[in-house]
């Protein structure tokens, strides 16, 4: 059976989000049009409220609603200390953990030559001149440690030496309430290089 074009349309507008095959894109399509149209149109007005209203922060290209995002408005916020992540969503996991009061740079992605990722995609530019300002003191890297987010942390790491930056990252490994026995080599030997002293 062929659906009609709008709900064909809409079954492959659902196709566009992360995880979601022409299966799932259809459950969806029939959910809203069996008994959800007004979430359905719920939906609408909150996809194009976003899709006009949410830009990037002029300073560290986190998702906001005017030019700087509430992070770079917070007077109580570090402006020394700068968290590279990759995404917006690695902001919201450093945020619920509490313990960090300082701004953030969101790279919107790692160093991929092969996907026409470079520096500039990544906004390297900005940071590069937001180093320059001589403001900031401490980088702390918070990119993930498979080939493309390494390359960008040494990118990161050449900038940051050549405007006098320190440069931290944070520890990766064993996770809490985590047994060494189910932990893979490579990830134990992070943990081991990335060991702080004990203390109660």
């Amino acid at each position: 059976m062929k659906h009609t074009p709008l709900v064909e349309k809409l079954i492959q507008s659902f196709t566009c989000l992360p995880g979601v095959g022409p299966r799932s894109a259809q459950r969806m399509a029939y959910a809203l049009l069996e008994r959800g149209r007004d979430d359905g149109r719920g939906l609408a007005a909150a996809l194009n409220a976003a899709m006009d209203g949410v830009k990037q922060c002029r300073r560290c290209r986190n998702y906001a609603e005017q030019e700087l995002c509430p992070v770079c408005q917070d007077p109580r916020r570090d402006p020394g200390l700068v968290c590279i992540v990759a995404s917006p969503a690695d902001v919201l996991a450093v945020e619920q953990s509490a313990e960090y009061r300082g701004h953030y740079f969101v790279l919107m992605g790692e160093l991929s030559p092969l996907d026409g990722v470079g520096p500039r995609e990544l906004g390297l530019d900005v940071l590069e001149a937001r180093l320059n300002e001589g403001q900031i003191q401490e980088l702390i890297l918070a990119t993930g440690t498979t080939v493309e987010g390494e390359a960008t942390a040494h990118y990161v790491l050449d900038l940051a030496r050549e405007a006098g930056v320190s440069v931290t990252r944070i520890a990766q490994g064993v996770p809490m309430g985590g047994d060494l026995e189910f932990v893979d080599g490579a990830t134990l030997a992070q943990a081991l290089r990335g060991r702080r002293p004990f203390s109660s």
